[in-house]
């Protein structure tokens, strides 16, 4: 993004993040700071000392300095004419192994130390019980190790509670739940490995809990530090990076709260696979390179762990490189990492339809706790490319069975490209698909036979919406699944690389493409939602319903067939 020089930037925009990391930085923007606040605050932190590490380092030389960098803007931010904070909010994502765990304890500590309201509450918040342990676990063995924090802090390891006794202000280390914000508004939460928050359905519920305090006069702040998450960025955790990203790039308003600090690379890169494979370009993106990562470690990790399979490569690079799945690289189908390249802005329904001579329907779903899908391609009269929008359904079943991904559902439903049905609408999603279809046979595109593909399962289910609105028995198919569907999942991998298939970028089929695993069965290959286990494939299994309809070179009841388009083509 370019900027006008002659302006201000937006607060903490970082135009150049991609020039500091290379050149070693802190991908920061400069906040203003209170240099008394920052010297004390530096002088508790580079005091505390490992508690877990041979020799037991100060962090004034265990520390990387880019952790001070965060700290320092975190708790010393200060506007030069009001001498307000500016800085209330921070979001870091750092790959796996910076020592952020430790140093985010130590943060914990020092924040502690500088409070100086009586009876105050503070939350170390982790994701997972282990994950909250070991926080917490670093934040004790600190102060055990030096008589003189042990003389500030009390620790009761059965609350999981540190206490500083001048002033009663406790640090709590919690494990994530809707209840661990009660009527008390903390001054300070931290959230250790906030990716993983986006997994848990009631997440920004409770994140509107704790930004509850940024509200009263007495204000509370909130750190989040994370890697990357191992599946494609989802509900709270995609809502809050999304935000980061935008601040970071002068898009998130003049007067942002959140400073981010992001270790990414940009995405062009990320999609270059050959990039980021290059050791050579590693240091980029791991801050504590030679303090809590060796480097040959980490290369015989990648050689002998990370690059067994397409998936534990996604998973390890996700972790360590912070590489976003979705964008980098996926797991599994072939055609999942050419997918995002054939996005055209604006490709809904009506444009389809707009642009298309001819167009199909395939229908794909399951029970109550699948997805309900349809999927239309039509074939754009102008350049023969075929052309894709879906729409899936969910029944309230779903929500209630499938709680890790219902953040993700609910990110899709607010996209328009998802409809959650409730109990007392239970034949919404095939009445809804019929009426699909019945827009599609208006337009004239629609074949006079096998115009709309489905699955043995479905056929019943929609045959009679169908004819009430004016569908034909002739036009209805049954397309058979599993290995039957080669020619589709092998055909559709071959058009997105050549770029012949065109999307209108999606989330929801972002997301079924990134979930498929391909099974090889003899000469076949199928897809299939066993394999894909608790993520969801319907969608994508739609579209290769009405792929199967495509290859058949169908024409429109009142259009021409890719054989009179080929010819035109030719003749002009």
């Amino acid at each position: 993004m370019s900027f006008d020089r002659t302006e201000a930037l937006p607060r903490f925009a970082c135009p150049d993040w991609w020039d500091k990391l290379q050149a070693g930085e802190t991908p920061i923007a400069e906040v203003p700071l209170n240099e008394d606040r920052a010297a004390r605050s530096l002088a508790f932190f580079n005091r505390l000392r490992l508690p877990d590490v041979p020799g037991n380092p100060r962090m004034a030389e265990a520390c990387g300095d880019w952790f001070r960098d965060l700290l320092v803007a975190f708790f010393a931010s200060e506007d030069p004419e009001t001498h307000a904070a500016l800085v209330w909010e921070l979001l870091c994502m750092v790959p796996k192994k910076n020592s952020k765990s430790t140093y985010v304890a130590a943060l914990a500590l020092t924040a502690l130390y500088m409070e100086e309201a009586p009876n105050r509450q503070m939350l170390l918040v982790g994701p997972s019980q282990n994950i909250s342990e070991r926080c917490f676990d670093q934040a004790q063995g600190m102060v055990r190790i030096d008589p003189k924090l042990e003389a500030i802090f009390q620790v009761q390891d059965h609350l999981k509670t540190i206490t500083r006794r001048k002033t009663g202000t406790k640090l709590e280390v919690l494990t994530f739940d809707t209840s661990i914000v009660t009527g008390e508004i903390p001054v300070l939460t931290i959230i250790d490995e906030l990716h993983e928050l986006g997994k848990k359905a009631k997440a920004a519920k409770v994140m509107q809990q704790i930004r509850g305090g940024g509200i009263t006069k007495t204000r509370g702040k909130v750190l989040m530090i994370t890697t990357q998450s191992d599946e494609p960025p989802a509900g709270i955790w995609k809502i809050e990076l999304d935000k980061a990203r935008a601040i970071r790039d002068g898009r998130g308003g003049r007067a942002p709260i959140m400073l981010p600090v992001l270790y990414e690379f940009p995405p062009d890169l990320q999609r270059d696979q050959d990039y980021w494979r290059d050791r050579r370009n590693w240091n980029i993106v791991l801050p504590n390179l030679g303090l809590s990562i060796d480097e040959q470690a980490l290369v015989d990790d990648y050689e002998n762990n990370g690059r067994v399979t397409k998936h534990t490569e996604q998973i390890w690079a996700s972790q360590h490189l912070n590489i976003e799945i979705g964008v980098g690289l996926s797991a599994g189908w072939l055609g999942a990492q050419y997918w995002d390249g054939c996005a055209e802005d604006g490709l809904d329904l009506e444009e389809l339809i707009e642009r298309s001579e001819v167009a199909v329907l395939g229908v794909d779903g399951g029970g109550l706790d699948d997805l309900f899908a349809a999927a239309v391609i039509g074939r754009c009269r102008e350049t023969g490319h075929w052309l894709h929008w879906c729409r899936a359904w969910a029944h309230p079943e779903v929500l209630e069975e499938r709680k890790e991904i219902a953040p993700r559902l609910q990110d899709f439903a607010e996209a328009g490209d998802l409809v959650l049905l409730d109990d007392h609408d239970t034949s919404g999603d095939v009445r809804e698909v019929a009426a699909i279809a019945a827009r599609l046979l208006e337009a004239g595109l629609l074949p006079g036979a096998n115009a709309i593909g489905v699955d043995t399962t479905n056929s019943a289910a929609i045959q009679f919406e169908m004819f009430a609105r004016g569908i034909t028995y002739e036009q209805l198919v049954i397309v058979g699944q599993d290995w039957r569907l080669s020619p589709a999942i092998w055909g559709l991998e071959r058009m997105l690389k050549q770029g012949t298939f065109r999307h209108g970028g999606q989330a929801l089929m972002s997301w079924c493409a990134g979930n498929a695993r391909p099974e090889i069965k003899g000469s076949a290959v199928r897809i299939t939602k066993e394999v894909a286990g608790k993520s969801k494939i319907d969608p994508l299994v739609a579209t290769f319903d009405a792929f199967m309809l495509m290859l058949r070179d169908p024409e429109a009841q009142g259009g021409g067939s890719m054989a009179d388009f080929l010819a035109a083509l030719e003749a002009s």
